[in-house]
């Protein structure tokens, strides 16, 4: 078994792309000589890629501004979270033509109370997998256990007038397993009650990019991105992979 192993390992160091076949190899120095765009097929080794980690390629990207972003970490997250728990709901804000809300206070020592705005279609609640679900003040462990049972859930607080959108270093929007999250630059939030021009269409499809211009959010798209070094006789290349 070692010994295949061996023979694989030889077979992948040599290993030529065989795209572009038609062209003879070049040069890394003539490459960096050249003016782009140009087409070029070469025979080099990988002396270094970045980063180490395969999590760390996952970056954030607006295409309106062209910037890159970390993806903000569970704690970040849950440090938004935690501030906006200190706002109480506000019960003017309950019950209107189109969501219906429920409250409740928690039993631990740090009381919290948390509300649940279920939007409606027709006046009528949908079935849990199919509905768009607002929360304020649950903690993260709370709204992973909702986006379970839920089609979308979008976490909130209140102000005197509407419900708005935490800050956007928060995902805006989780759905499943993904979060949604907002260019800080290009975004101009809106009051959550521009979710009911969608609920009142015929059939709500709740797409995270139809959610995103309604609340005048400019969406950021999961990228991935790589940095290769690659070396010959005659000198060293930096490639990017970049993909959506």
């Amino acid at each position: 078994d070692l010994e295949l192993h061996l023979q694989r390992c030889q077979q992948l160091s040599v290993t030529v792309l065989t795209d572009h076949q038609d062209l003879s190899n070049t040069e890394l120095k003539t490459i960096t000589n050249s003016t782009a765009p140009q087409q070029y097929r070469i025979r080099a080794k990988l002396r270094t890629y970045k980063p180490q980690k395969l999590h760390q390629s996952v970056k954030l990207h607006c295409s309106k501004c062209n910037s890159l972003q970390e993806v903000p970490d569970r704690d970040d997250f849950d440090f938004i979270l935690h501030g906006s728990a200190g706002t109480a709901p506000n019960p003017e804000l309950h019950n209107t033509s189109w969501y219906e809300s429920v409250t409740w206070t928690t039993q631990e020592q740090k009381q919290r109370e948390i509300a649940i705005h279920f939007v409606k279609h027709d006046e009528m609640l949908r079935h849990p997998e199919d509905t768009l679900i607002m929360i304020e003040g649950g903690t993260l462990n709370e709204i992973w256990k909702l986006t379970k049972r839920f089609k979308c859930v979008i976490p909130v607080r209140s102000t005197e007038d509407d419900l708005e959108l935490l800050d956007l270093s928060a995902p805006f929007l989780l759905k499943g397993n993904v979060k949604y999250y907002g260019c800080k630059q290009c975004s101009t939030p809106k009051p959550m009650k521009n979710l009911s021009s969608i609920a009142a269409e015929q059939q709500p499809s709740w797409e995270p990019t139809e959610i995103a211009q309604v609340l005048g959010i400019e969406l950021l798209q999961y990228v991935f991105i790589m940095k290769f070094t690659l070396v010959d006789e005659t000198g060293s290349l930096n490639a990017y992979l970049f993909d959506y």
